[in-house]
């Protein structure tokens, strides 16, 4: 018999070893609390199972019974239940709490069962029982360490059954994981509280090394990137190679109610979608706006265009007659549908200034007239991008004033910059729309070595959620310069 349990011992700790050695592995890519929290878990159980093999073969002495019982005991159930805790909360503070609870009771409950001298120190080849060798101290703290691992393994049970009523597949694989991971825990405290025998106990702590292994190579194995191929090769956008189980976790948490609104919805039935603002209906009676002559003067244009137009698009509740101030002034030759490289500058006589969306200097419109068709096609070498962010919640104002601040850098120093600007979506407050032109690939290229695009490809890192890169080419245009909020 004491050979059969050193063999089972050695044997669970292999399995052990190459579980915590896939875990450890899957941790250089992903540093997940909850993959934290189990790699410490079945390293504690390899350890345990080593000892366990070593004491059936040499036998038992202090040494080897504080190392079983501080693994076994005390490391392995306490966290695989704070793991559980890291897997189903999506709020920080209960994360916070449990690794905080964890780290306090592992340094206080390893110092104690350390240093605390032993009552007895006679053993044999079989597996001691705690009960015989431990003081008060040592055992009153284990006795409390099981019971808070066993209420919080029981608790995240049922919470990961609530999710699952009402959640989506992602809910499932956590119930699937919890399902193995609970009733392993449950079975370790009972094989090291109770009297039970030696084989069994360390197949418990085999099954329970396993169980974690299982856990993580199947329900909460990472999905496939299906959306890699849409960031091309030269993009500074391809999102880092997390665990989408993560993400969409994150993105649950912080708009479950929340539905972004596809692109192509415009191309969805009227009666089917939300309705834009262009394409609301305007109120009867509207008047005629005011001759810009009899207006008082204009107050000073901002630094910058995208703040007036984030404020523009934002300003949902103010009805205005767009059609009336986008109006071109007579003179300022025919509206073609595309852009027009012979028309001179000029500015309308709009009731409110222009904005930098067509930024002065990116020589969309020539300053010296020339003789032009009335219809000219947008050259083949334009460069466009269309990049949605989906930003974290909170996070929506600090990512308006950088990327403010880098479109004032982009109007100032890129002449070849033709269109740079920022939009919000109104149906989805988390997510953010950059659309791009350039003259050509080249100028997009000096585009992204300038210090402010640096800049706020760092800054925006913390502040994004998801990133998605549209490549864009230009078959037809018309551009004129954007109106400006009154403030």
């Amino acid at each position: 018999m004491e050979i059969l349990v050193a063999v089972i011992a050695l044997a669970g700790a292999l399995l052990a070893a190459i579980a915590a050695g896939a875990l450890i592995q899957r941790l250089r890519d992903e540093p997940e609390g909850w993959l934290i929290a189990w790699t410490v878990a079945v390293v504690a159980l390899c350890l345990s199972l080593v000892v366990i093999g070593i004491g059936y073969l040499m036998g038992f002495g202090e040494v080897t019974f504080r190392i079983y019982q501080v693994t076994g005991s005390l490391l392995a159930p306490l966290w695989l239940a704070i793991g559980l805790v890291q897997l189903l909360s999506e709020k920080v503070p209960p994360r916070f709490l449990a690794w905080l609870l964890g780290i306090a009771l592992t340094v206080v409950a390893a110092v104690i069962m350390v240093f605390d001298p032993l009552k007895n120190t006679d053993m044999g080849k079989s597996l001691p029982s705690a009960a015989n060798h431990w003081n008060i101290p040592p055992g009153y703290l284990l006795i409390g360490v099981h019971a808070v691992a066993v209420l919080v393994m029981l608790a995240m049970l049922v919470v990961a059954g609530l999710k699952w009523r009402s959640g989506d597949e992602y809910d499932t694989d956590n119930l699937h994981a919890t399902v193995v991971i609970v009733p392993s825990g449950l079975a370790l405290v009972g094989a090291m509280r109770f009297p039970v025998p030696a084989l069994f106990t360390t197949a418990l702590l085999a099954v329970a090394g396993a169980a974690v292994w299982y856990t993580v190579l199947r329900p909460l194995a990472p999905y496939e990137d299906d959306d890699e191929d849409d960031f091309g090769p030269d993009s500074d956008e391809r999102p880092a190679r997390r665990d989408e189980r993560s993400q969409r976790r994150d993105e649950r948490a912080q708009h479950r109610e929340e539905r972004p609104m596809p692109l192509d919805e415009r191309q969805m039935p009227v009666g089917d979608r939300p309705m834009f603002r262009d394409e609301r209906p305007k109120p009867m009676g509207m008047p005629e706006p005011v001759p810009a002559a009899d207006l008082p003067p204009a107050p000073p244009r901002r630094a910058s265009g995208l703040g007036d137009l984030v404020a523009e698009y934002r300003a949902g509740d103010q009805e205005v007659d767009y059609a009336a101030r986008m109006a071109p002034p007579p003179d300022a030759g025919p509206s073609t549908g595309y852009i027009m490289n012979g028309a001179p500058p000029q500015r309308p006589d709009y009731a409110v200034p222009g904005t930098g969306a067509v930024f002065p200097g990116a020589d969309v419109f020539s300053p010296a007239p020339r003789q032009q068709p009335a219809s000219g096609k947008p050259s083949p070498t334009i460069y466009g991008l269309l990049t949605v962010f989906t930003i974290m919640d909170g996070a929506g104002d600090a990512f308006d004033r950088l990327a403010e601040a880098t479109v004032e850098a982009v109007r100032r120093g890129e002449p070849d910059t033709l269109v740079y600007a920022c939009h919000a979506v109104k149906s989805a407050p988390l997510q953010r729309i950059v659309y791009e032109l350039y003259r050509d690939e080249v100028a997009y290229r000096d585009h992204q070595r300038q210090p402010h695009v640096e800049r706020f490809v760092n800054e925006r890192q913390a502040m994004v959620l998801a990133t998605n890169v549209i490549e864009l080419t230009v078959n037809a245009a018309k551009v004129v310069p954007l109106p400006t909020a009154m403030y």
